[in-house]
């Protein structure tokens, strides 16, 4: 890659990111209603965005009387943990560590 070429792409790259992180204050501006449409859509893509993860996360696991028993006892615990606490960033931390604490000591 020349050059010319890499800068051509940084400024692609960057040109992109402006414009996903800058387009939604212009379109929409302080003080102006957004439509119902993008409002309804603010209030349901967290919760479709979590059902994917949750789906990606468990698509690779083998569930068996001995195989998908960290997955599944780290779901619980994040449910539970949610519910408790009601803290998102908690809750994805506390899994992640849970879940690593089992696969490490104890389903290796």
């Amino acid at each position: 890659m020349t050059t010319i070429q890499m800068l051509i792409t940084i400024f692609a790259v960057v040109a992109g990111t402006m414009l996903t992180r800058f387009l939604p204050f212009l379109v929409f501006p302080e003080g102006k209603t957004p439509p119902k449409y993008v409002s309804w859509l603010g209030t349901v893509l967290p919760h479709a965005v979590i059902g994917l993860l949750v789906v990606y996360c468990l698509k690779d696991a083998v569930f068996s009387p001995y195989h998908g028993l960290p997955e599944a006892a780290a779901a619980g615990f994040i449910f539970l943990l949610h519910k408790w606490k009601r803290n998102t960033l908690l809750s994805i931390a506390g899994g992640t560590v849970f879940y690593m604490v089992l696969v490490q000591n104890f389903f290796k």
